[in-house]
This record gives structure tokens, sequence and C-alpha cells, in this order.
């Protein structure tokens, strides 16, 4: 496994032990909130045809660079299975230890309002190192937004919007039914969790690995 790789996984372990030492719960800040509408339904964004009738779902954080690590993997992907799964993408910010986290999710669900949700979802990860941990990431947002030729004074409304705030709770809702611990990325095939142990090889992140168990799935439902 590359250095870089354990180098990131050391920092998210150490920082998972952080979260269990102060306890659970999205803390209220800036840039997070607690409240949402029970009515809220969890966000639906996905690519890919589908052909084959399976659904690759990753629960992820903006402000993760384990999530970052794993971008250009996942993205790869999700172009080589375009035609045969969808690619579906649900909102974990991990608060408690990235506190732009939901800030990240909120312009994403906001670019979204748009029909640019994944455009923003690819620029945050690849600009992941210029927002992380600036005490105001929301310039970042609006100059990416511009970059993507989004009405900014909606992307501002939108991103403040209560709606916003309770699709990124709702994901986070559906999140804890699924009865799995919250790290960052957490993947489902099909509604079952993948063991990230089986998506990485030496060197980190593997499209090989990642298409052994979505070929494993595709054979098994297309029988």
């Amino acid at each position: 496994m590359s250095k870089q790789f354990i180098a990131i996984l050391a920092a998210v372990v150490v920082s998972l032990g952080l979260i269990f030492w102060f306890g659970g719960g999205h803390k209220k800040n800036g840039n997070t909130s607690n409240s949402n509408s029970s009515n809220a339904q969890a966000s639906n964004h996905i690519e890919g045809q589908g052909k084959k009738g399976v659904t690759l779902t990753e629960y992820g954080d903006y402000e993760c660079p384990v999530c970052g690590a794993y971008f250009a993997t996942v993205k790869q992907v999700a172009a080589q299975y375009s035609q045969d799964i969808f690619f579906q993408f649900r909102n974990l910010p991990l608060t408690q230890i990235h506190p732009n986290a939901f800030a990240g999710a909120r312009a994403a669900e906001a670019a979204g309002k748009q029909g640019k949700y994944f455009e923003m979802h690819d620029i945050l990860y690849e600009q992941q190192n210029s927002w992380a941990n600036v005490s105001n990431p929301v310039p970042a947002f609006q100059s990416y937004a511009q970059q993507l030729g989004l009405d900014l004074t909606k992307f501002n409304q939108d991103y403040n919007s209560s709606a916003v705030n309770d699709t990124i709770q709702a994901d986070l809702t559906a999140f804890g039914k699924t009865g799995q611990q919250e790290a960052t990325p957490t993947f489902f095939l099909d509604g079952k969790y993948v063991d990230n142990a089986k998506l990485i090889d030496s060197n980190g992140p593997s499209l090989a690995q990642f298409s052994a168990v979505i070929n494993a799935e595709i054979a098994a439902k297309n029988k």
C-alpha cells in the first residue's frame, strides 16, 4: 500500500478515535444544522444507465481526505461501468472532525438545484486542499459555481436554504438506518455493505478491485 494512502488512513483512524472519545452527534456550528423536516427525502443523485440493474452507492464527506484519495478511482469506475450500473452519491459529513464538510455538502446540493450536482461534486474533491481547512469556504464555493456557469444569486439562496439542509440531514438519517458505523467513504452495492478492504490493493483504491466486486454482483443478478 502506498505511503501516502497509509498516512491518510492513519490520520483518519486517529480522528475517528477522537469522535468516540468526545461523543457522537453532529456538532452545531456555522456549517451544520441539527434541524430537519420529517418529510424531507434523502438525496437521489445518480449517474449511469444501469442496464445491468446494479447500483453502487457511496456515502461520502467532501472534506474527508480518504474520500479524496478514492475520488479518482471511483470516477474511473463510474466511467467504465457507465452503461451497466448506476452510481449514487449521498452525503455523510463527519462534522466532528471535518468542520467544513457540511458546507461542502451544501455547495453540492445547491449546484444540484441547477442541474450541476456531479460537476460540483468533482470540483470539491479536485480542489479539496484549497477549501477544506479555511475558516470560510463559501467564497471558494461561489467561485466554483461561477466556473460551472450557475446563477450565483440562486446558488447562494439554495446554499442557505432549509431544503438543502433537510436533504443532507435526510441522507444522514438514511445512513443511520444501514446500521453501519459512520466512516467515509462507505460503499453499498445494491444495498449491501461493501468492506473497503475489498476495494483496495497494495497501492490504495483499485479499479481492478472495484471491478471484481461489481462484476460478481452483475453476474449474480443476471443469472
